[in-house]
């Protein structure tokens, strides 16, 4: 099982890397805080010291067509906080 899906890149989990050291990822469902720890810790060579998941829900979608309306949902995804010791810092950008 693949736990870590893709980081979050977006302006606020930035700015909160770079003052309050905390990263975001898009996590396996089924993943559990320890699980996300351990693959944090081997994926980066980083010391976590707090994690914190947050379960979403798909939003429903619909669009107008000719064949009529198209009703959908998006995927339900989990979204983890990952706390790093202080010294410690991830560098998403260093392989681009």
């Amino acid at each position: 099982m693949e736990v870590i899906i893709k980081p979050i890149l977006t302006e606020k989990m930035t700015i909160q890397g770079e003052k309050l050291n905390r990263y975001g990822f898009i996590v396996d469902i089924k993943a559990n805080k320890l699980q996300i720890r351990n693959a944090v810790e081997q994926m980066y060579n980083v010391t976590v010291t707090d994690v914190n998941t947050i379960n979403y829900m798909g939003k429903q979608k619909s669009r107008y067509t000719k064949a009529g309306l198209l009703v959908g949902r998006a995927n339900n995804f989990k979204k983890a906080i990952v706390t790093l010791k202080s010294g410690d810092q991830i560098d998403f950008y260093s392989n681009i």
